[in-house]
C-alpha cells in the first residue's frame, strides 16, 4: 500500500476507536492454551490442587476473558482484512490508471479539503478539554495557544483520512467486495428502544451515561435514525463502568423514568449534564422531564432497577463488551465513538441482505 494511504488510514482508525474501557486487553485464558488440566499447581500436605481445579474455581471469570479475547481477535482480523483488501484495490487502481499508488492517493486528497477554521479548532479543543475533565486528568489540557497548531494539523489530517477512506469505500463498492468473516453475535434486543420492532436492522447499544465517548456516539445514532427512518431500530442497554462513580445510579434513573414513559427524555438530559449525575441531580432532571417526582424518587432511592442494570452489564460481558460505547448491528459488533459512516457501511450491507 502506498506510503500516503497508511498514515491516513491509521488516523481514521484512531478517530473511530475511542471509547471508555475497564480493560486495555484480554489475554487468552490459561485453560485454552493447550495446558494440561491435571497439572499440579499447588500442594497442601498430601492434598494436591490441579490446574483444572483452579480453572473450575474461576470458571466465570475465565469465560468472560474468553469472550473478550474472541471479540478482540475478531476486531484484529477485521481490521487486518480491511488492510489486505485496501492494498489489493489500490494496487489494481494504480495499474488501471498507469500511475503509482501514491499518485492515486495524492489525487484523491491533496487540495480537496476545505481549510480548518479557527472556530473548528476551538470547538475541538473544548471537546478534548471536556473529555480530559471527565476522565479526571490532573490539571486538564495545556492552554489553547500551546496546542492550537497541533490540533489544526490533526484536524487537517483527519479530513484527508476521511477522503481516503471514502475513496476506498468507492473502490470496494465498484469491485463488489463482500466481507463475511465473522458470524453474527446473538444479543438480546431488550430495553428502551426507538424504531419499529420489525425493522430489518436492529442496533443494540451498550452505553454509560458518564462516558464522554458515548455522548459523542449519540450524534451518529441520531444521524442513523434521520437517514434510515423505520428501517432501523435502536435498543439501549446499560454498561456503567466501574471508574464512573455515578454511572450505575444514572442507569437506574433511566429505567425509573422509563416506568413513566420518559426514558429518552431522561437519557438526553443526563447526557447533556454528564458532569452532574449525583442522586440529587438525577431527581432534579426527572422533574424537568415531567415524571411523577414521588414515584421516581422512591424508585431511585430503593434501588428498584439495580438488578436490571446488573443484568444488562452481565449480558454485555457475556457477548464480549469491555468498554463503552459498544454496538451490535444485527449481531455485528462495533466498538468506540464511531462516525456515522461506520454505521452506514454495516447498515447498508444488512439492508442489501434483507432485500431493501
Amino acid at each position: 500500500m502506498n506510503r500516503l494511504f497508511v498514515p491516513l488510514a491509521a488516523a481514521a482508525l484512531v478517530a473511530v476507536a475511542a471509547g471508555c474501557s475497564n480493560t486495555t486487553s484480554a489475554a487468552r485464558p490459561a485453560g485454552e492454551t493447550g495446558e494440561n488440566p491435571t497439572k499440579i499447581v499447588a500442594t497442601i500436605g498430601d492434598e494436591k490442587i490441579t490446574l483444572g481445579d483452579l480453572d473450575a474455581e474461576i470458571k466465570t471469570d475465565l469465560e468472560s476473558l474468553e469472550k473478550q479475547y474472541q471479540a478482540q481477535k475478531n476486531q484484529l482480523r477485521e481490521s487486518s482484512l480491511e488492510g489486505m483488501i485496501a492494498k489489493k484495490l489500490m494496487a489494481a487502481e494504480a495499474a488501471r490508471q498507469g500511475i503509482s499508488e501514491e499518485e492515486v492517493m495524492n489525487n484523491v486528497v491533496e487540495g480537496k479539503t476545505a481549510p480548518v477554521t479557527e472556530e473548528e479548532i476551538k470547538a475541538f479543543y473544548d471537546q478534548q478539554s471536556m473529555q480530559a475533565a471527565m476522565q479526571g486528568m490532573p490539571g486538564g489540557l495545556p492552554p489553547y495557544e500551546q496546542l492550537r497548531d497541533r490540533m489544526e494539523a490533526h484536524l487537517n489530517q483527519r479530513r484527508k483520512a476521511e477522503l481516503a477512506v471514502a475513496y476506498l469505500e468507492k473502490l470496494k463498492a465498484e469491485a463488489g467486495v463482500v466481507i463475511s468473516l465473522v458470524d453474527p453475535i446473538q444479543v438480546d434486543a431488550t430495553g428502551p428502544s426507538k424504531g419499529p420492532a420489525n425493522a430489518p436492522v436492529t442496533i443494540v447499544a451498550f452505553s454509560d451515561f458518564e462516558c464522554p465517548y458515548c455522548s459523542k456516539a449519540n450524534e451518529s445514532l441520531d444521524q442513523v435514525l434521520e437517514t434510515y427512518g423505520d428501517k432501523v431500530r435502536i435498543v439501549f442497554r446499560d454498561f456503567p463502568l466501574s471508574f464512573h462513580a455515578n454511572a450505575k445510579k444514572a442507569a437506574e434513573a433511566g429505567h425509573c423514568a422509563d416506568d413513566q414513559g420518559k426514558f429518552w427524555e431522561m437519557h438526553d438530559k443526563m447526557f447533556e449534564n454528564q458532569r452532574a449525575l449525583q442522586v440529587d441531580d438525577l431527581k432534579a432532571y426527572a422533574k424537568e422531564v415531567g415524571v411523577d417526582a414521588a414515584k421516581f424518587d422512591a424508585c431511585l432511592d430503593e434501588g428498584k432497577k439495580a438488578d436490571l442494570v446488573a443484568k444488562n452489564m452481565a449480558d454485555g460481558e457475556a457477548v464480549g463488551v469491555t468498554g463503552t460505547p459498544a454496538f451490535f448491528i444485527n449481531g455485528k459488533m462495533l466498538a468506540g465513538a464511531l462516525p456515522f459512516e461506520e454505521f452506514q457501511k454495516v447498515i447498508d450491507t444488512e439492508l442489501l441482505r434483507a432485500g431493501q
